[in-house]
Order: structure tokens, then C-alpha cells, then sequence
């Protein structure tokens, strides 16, 4: 294995012999020897479940690599493996340097021991010496900040104590693999912030951090690589953002089929000159959604396609389609979507996002109690919604997404969902710097001491 690589996992598998009856597991011991004792074919007495199938994937040194899924997926039999404490039923796993892992809430702590017991005894499994243990605790004692509790039994700890003494010590024995499996969920968010904080450090040390997260935010701010697992089978492995938007479409997509791509769309709209269109030239029966200044050609689009977001009409003070939006303009968007089928009380929803996929906002018409669109989703018919917000952005890039959904009882079926479909550009600020404009005001005086 090249010395630049950490991980390397190859056509790694685990099945699962799942039984039926506890009686089918003594008939398995025992029966297919006696079949094939008497020249018969062995009979299989238990049920197989593949937690894991064929999954290839290298982690270099120094890289951040999210796995992403949902429950179920094998995530956490993946990593388990890669830890050496589970047996893969066929594949392999290389790994080069010290591990370290946090993979089930206080695994390796021994309930009856304080805090520093078991911080010694878990640094010493991890290769650490009495004295550099010595030498280290007051960092680790002050980076898990459980106070006196770390004189007391880890039985009386809290699950956010016991994941922040656990972190403390993995994080601070400078491993080369520091594998992360959704431990710090359970933390506050300035212990969160202090853990990323550690976890780049490590990363600028040229420790491999693979982190298994639900949070899609965590995956696109913190990680260089994602790779996404659906029922043990890795669908998509690549840049977080695009795998971020594939987990999306897998979580909450329905009966989903392909929609237009921009080629599509611009072919349809070559011929759409005689389309129906509104006051704001938005067209009505044709999807020409790409051929708009400020469309991202990158955007990615699913639904099950039986509602369409045909058009939009971005302007800011009045400017239509501007190339630059300057902070604190009003900014001005229409939309028109046309309904294949009937619905009732349709969704229209609106994201604004960095372009590493940070969100900034959200909201839809359900959370803004919009009325309207209680009466609207008639079959074959169009609808036109308007939305407008003051850019409080920093300069930067940014990209809009936009869907259109209804529900099911409690399900949200995604119709048409455009995700980063608008570009959006904000001009230079010498005001401020960060992500958002909060308008701040400063003053001074002098007083008498």
C-alpha cells in the first residue's frame, strides 16, 4: 500500500446468518455434515442478510472522509471492520498507523472506574506510556471539561460526559486514523465547536478522520471525500456536496423518475417564443428555467415529475436577472409551476445556500402559513408564486434551490426539487466580514474615570 494512503478497504462484504428458531442453528451445526456423510447436498437452515456488499475505497493521509446513509445502511458494520473488531465475510481492509475510535457511547469505559482511571486505561490501550499519560492528562482533563466528575465513577456520567471524556482521549493521543461514529451528537455546541476545532488540527497533522454523521452540514463544512451507503451497497463516493444532494433525493424522494436536464430544457425552449407567458414574462406551459441569466447548468434536479418548475424572475431593487446583488437590496423572486396532476395544499419550498452547500435559510409555504396555497394544485394548471427577501449576505457566491412538494399523511412527496439552480452573487462589503450583514451599530464616548 502507498505510503500516502491511510485506509484501503477492498470489495469488503458482511453477511449475516440470521435464524429463524434457536433450534435452526444446532440443525445447521449438525445436519450438513450427516448430509454430506451420506453423499447428499448440504440444506441451508438459516436466512442471509448482507449488511455490506462489495464497498472499495481508499482514505489518504491527512484527508477528512464523511459516511453518510440511512439508518441501516452499514455504516457503522463498515467501520467496525476497519477497527478490527468485527470479521468481513470476504474483502479486505489495510489500514497503516495507530487507530483510534469512538464507535458506540463509552465502549472501553469501565462503569465502576473514575474518569482518570479510565482515561489511563484507554490512553494505555492506545499505546501510550504512564508518563506520556502523565504527561497529557491535565490537556485531556481540561479539553473533556466534566469538572469533579472526572474523580468520579464514569457510572454517574451523563451520555454528553461520557462522549466528551471519550473524544478527549482519542483526540488527544494524536493518532494517524481517528475514526468518529456520530458521537458527537450528543454533545453541547460549543463542545462541537471544540471538537472541529481538534479534528482540524489532527487533519493539518496528517491524521485520517473518517466521520459518520446524519448531518449533511457536518459532511459538506468538514470533510474533503463523502461516500454515501444505501441497504450495504455504496451508491456514490465523491465530492460531499454532490453526495450530500444524492442522500437527499434517496432520504425524501418517492417514485422518483429522471427530469429535464438543462440541455432539455433549453431544446424545449428554443420553440417556446409563443408561450403563454405573465406580466413578468414568465412562461406558463414551457420549461425554460435554463435558458434565465443566473441559471447554475450544474443544479441537481429529481422528483416523481408530476408538478414542474417551468420558470423564475429573480430581481434586486427592481433590476431583473442582475449579475451582481449588492447587500441590503431587495431582492425579488417569482416562480411558476405547472401541476400534471391534482393536489392538495402543495408545497413550495426555498433554500439559500454557500456554495460549500452551508445552509443560510430556509422556509417554504407550510412554515410561512400561506394561505393561498391551500386552494391551488388543480390538474393541469399553473401557478405563480412571488417571494421577496432583503440580502443581508456577505459578499460570495450563492445558490438558490427550489421544490415544489406535497404531502401524504405525514410523508412530503417531492414532486420537483432543483436544488442549487440559481446563482446568486453579492458584491463586494467593506462593512463587514463573516457570512451575514446584522446591521450593527458601534458607538463611544469618553467618561470620567
Amino acid at each position: 500500500m502507498s505510503s500516502e494512503i491511510a485506509i484501503k478497504v477492498e470489495n469488503l462484504s458482511k453477511c449475516y446468518q440470521i435464524y429463524d428458531q434457536p433450534r435452526d442453528r444446532l440443525k445447521q451445526f449438525l445436519l450438513p455434515r450427516l448430509r454430506r456423510l451420506v453423499g447428499l447436498s448440504p440444506k441451508q437452515h438459516y436466512q442471509e442478510f448482507w449488511a455490506l456488499k462489495d464497498v472499495s475505497f481508499e482514505v489518504k493521509k491527512g484527508e477528512t472522509v464523511g459516511i453518510i446513509g440511512r439508518n441501516g445502511s452499514g455504516k457503522s458494520t463498515l467501520l467496525q471492520m476497519i477497527c478490527g473488531t468485527l470479521t468481513p465475510t470476504s474483502g479486505s481492509v489495510t489500514t497503516h498507523g495507530r487507530i483510534a475510535a469512538l464507535l458506540e457511547l463509552g465502549s472501553g469505559f469501565n462503569p465502576d472506574f473514575t474518569g482518570r482511571e479510565n482515561v489511563y486505561m484507554n490512553a494505555a490501550i492506545l499505546g501510550l506510556s504512564k508518563d506520556e499519560i502523565d504527561a497529557r492528562f491535565d490537556e485531556i482533563a481540561a479539553f473533556a471539561d466534566i469538572g469533579e466528575f472526572i474523580e468520579r465513577p464514569v457510572k454517574t456520567y451523563s451520555s454528553g460526559m461520557m462522549v466528551r471524556l471519550a473524544f478527549a482521549v482519542q483526540a488527544q493521543v494524536e493518532p494517524n486514523i481517528l475514526i468518529v461514529d456520530e458521537a458527537l451528537a450528543v454533545g453541547d455546541a460549543k463542545f462541537q465547536a471544540r471538537c472541529f476545532e481538534r479534528l482540524k488540527q489532527l487533519k493539518e497533522g496528517g491524521t485520517s478522520i473518517l466521520l459518520v454523521t446524519h448531518s449533511s452540514e457536518q459532511i459538506v463544512t468538514h470533510c474533503t471525500k463523502a461516500i454515501l451507503l444505501n441497504e450495504g451497497v455504496q451508491l456514490e463516493t465523491g465530492k460531499p456536496k454532490q453526495v450530500v444532494n444524492r442522500y437527499l433525493d434517496l432520504l425524501f424522494g418517492k417514485e422518483k423518475r429522471a427530469l429535464p436536464t438543462a440541455a432539455a430544457s433549453t431544446h424545449e425552449a428554443s420553440g417556446a417564443a409563443a408561450a403563454d407567458r405573465s406580466a413578468l414574462g414568465l412562461s406558463r406551459s414551457d420549461d425554460v428555467f435554463a435558458t434565465r441569466h443566473g441559471y447554475n447548468p450544474h443544479e441537481y434536479r429529481w422528483g416523481d415529475g408530476t408538478a414542474s418548475i417551468l420558470d423564475f424572475h429573480l430581481a434586486a431593487d427592481g433590476l431583473a436577472y442582475p449579475s451582481v446583488v449588492a447587500t441590503g437590496q431587495r431582492i425579488t423572486l417569482a416562480v411558476t409551476v405547472k401541476f400534471h396532476a391534482q393536489f392538495y395544499r402543495p408545497i413550495l419550498g426555498i433554500t439559500i445556500k454557500t456554495k460549500e452547500g452551508v445552509t443560510v435559510y430556509g422556509v417554504n409555504s407550510e412554515t410561512l402559513e400561506c394561505a393561498p396555497f391551500h386552494e391551488l394544485g388543480r390538474s393541469g394548471s399553473v401557478m405563480q408564486a412571488d417571494a421577496s427577501f432583503v440580502c443581508r449576505l456577505a459578499p460570495g457566491d450563492y445558490f438558490i434551490s427550489l421544490g415544489i412538494a406535497s404531502k401524504e399523511g405525514e410523508e412530503v412527496v417531492p414532486h420537483d426539487r432543483r436544488y442549487d439552480s440559481i446563482h446568486l452573487q453579492v458584491g463586494p462589503n467593506t462593512v463587514m466580514f463573516g457570512l451575514v450583514d446584522l446591521e450593527f451599530n458601534m458607538t463611544a464616548k469618553e467618561i470620567l474615570a
